[in-house]
């Protein structure tokens, strides 16, 4: 015997499409809050590299051409970024903003590895492999993390037909 879904019985609080439906909400509150997060993070960062930009020439390889301004361009970016995954009115707008940081975290990843590399020659392995290795793991997830809080993919959670 087939039962039709809760709803129509007059228990629209039970049964498992209301369970499915919460899960959702869920993955709805944790991708919201993750993308709010990750806003306040870039913008955090755009700030900082408008603000003092000294660190991060430090670690701006030597082959980028005109280093203060890719340091200015790049916060300019983070804020941008981050004010395109806050604002609430255009998907299409979070989508190209997640897009934008995503390839973002990618062109920035030889200055994480020059930052690795400079430290690593220091004699006193400046921030050391407790700070490095991590963030070089991390670096991948900041792309994904755009990507999905962003809207342009559900995975790993997506549906499969």
């Amino acid at each position: 015997m087939v039962l039709p879904r809760p709803e129509a019985r007059g228990r629209a609080n039970q049964g498992p499409h209301r369970i499915l439906e919460r899960r959702g909400s869920h993955r709805r509150v944790r991708r919201n809050g993750l993308r709010w997060l990750l806003a306040a993070f870039y913008a955090l960062a755009g700030t900082m590299h408008l603000a003092s930009p000294a660190p991060f020439l430090a670690i701006m390889p030597d082959w980028v051409p005109f280093p203060a301004a890719v340091v200015w361009w790049t916060g300019i970016a983070e804020l941008l970024g981050a004010a395109s995954l806050a604002q609430p009115w255009s998907l299409n707008l979070r989508k190209a903003g997640a897009i934008g940081l995503a390839l973002y975290a990618i062109c920035v990843f030889p200055a994480n590895i020059n930052h690795f590399a400079i430290d690593m020659a220091r004699e006193d392995k400046g921030l050391g492999l407790a700070y490095h290795l991590p963030r070089m793991l991390a670096q991948p997830v900041f792309v994904w993390l755009a990507l999905w809080v962003g809207g342009v993919t559900d995975w790993p959670w997506r549906r499969r037909s």
